[in-house]
């Protein structure tokens, strides 16, 4: 196969069929020759990103078989690597070490849609994983971009780490009123501009559930976009 690339996924299992789901849904095609060649990889027993991040004294490294993937699929030759976790992104720099074909940034996509998107926002909240809030890796990267960053309260976050791993990932089942709940908390209590949805599980309940008219950036939704844009590029050339 040519002119292909290839998703890393399986964590969670859920959240990478949502990611194809949109992939083959947002790809202009009027026959089967028109959607993009890729290669998934669900690596479904990869450990928890998140339990490691927090106490990693106590959890096996995700690191291992995520390096594993990528050097026996660098010698398949993908143009480039797409990685629909946002919480396995604190390894992003080791894995991209390891490889000459780049590998997408998910958190970056994200934080670069709020100009597009929300040209006016200036207070930007996220909403993901205990291990995403904990390694900093969008906190970071939003003030570097000259946004206020604003971290979801102790009881919002417990609320997501339930919607996340309660319902998705435990019962591929989305509590849309808890969604939703959390989205307006960010908005109307925090008073954030914009909420980013920094977890692939919650990207699960923006598709099955809709952001009922909050201002959201589903991190998810701009990997798909960008995977899109690359792979019709590369058929081009």
């Amino acid at each position: 196969m040519q002119k292909f690339f290839t998703i890393l996924g399986g964590m969670g299992t859920e959240a990478t069929e949502s990611y194809i789901h949109l992939l083959n849904e947002r790809t202009p095609t009027h026959k089967d020759q028109d959607y993009l060649n890729y290669i998934l990889v669900n690596h479904a027993t990869v450990p928890d990103r998140t339990d490691y991040i927090v106490d990693p004294d106590h959890h096996q490294s995700p690191l291992v078989p995520l390096a594993e993937d990528v050097r026996q699929q660098s010698q398949l030759g993908p143009q480039f690597f797409a990685l629909p976790c946002n919480t396995a992104h604190y390894f992003y720099d080791q894995l991209q070490a390891l490889t000459d074909i780049p590998i997408l940034h998910m958190p970056n996509l994200a934080i670069a849609a709020i100009a597009k998107k929300f040209p006016q926002a200036k207070r930007v909240g996220l909403i993901a994983t205990e291990g995403t809030l904990k390694d900093r890796i969008y906190e970071v990267a939003i003030q570097a971009a000259g946004y206020q960053f604003v971290m979801p309260t102790p009881t919002i976050a417990k609320e997501t780490m339930t919607l996340i791993y309660d319902d998705v990932k435990a019962q591929n089942w989305v509590d849309a009123d808890l969604y939703h709940h959390i989205l307006q908390q960010m908005v109307e209590d925090l008073h954030c501009d914009v909420v980013i949805l920094g977890c692939t599980e919650i990207s699960v309940a923006e598709e099955r559930a809709g952001h009922a008219n909050f201002p959201v950036i589903d991190a998810q939704g701009e990997l798909v976009d960008e995977s899109i844009r690359l792979a019709l590029a590369a058929r081009k050339q």
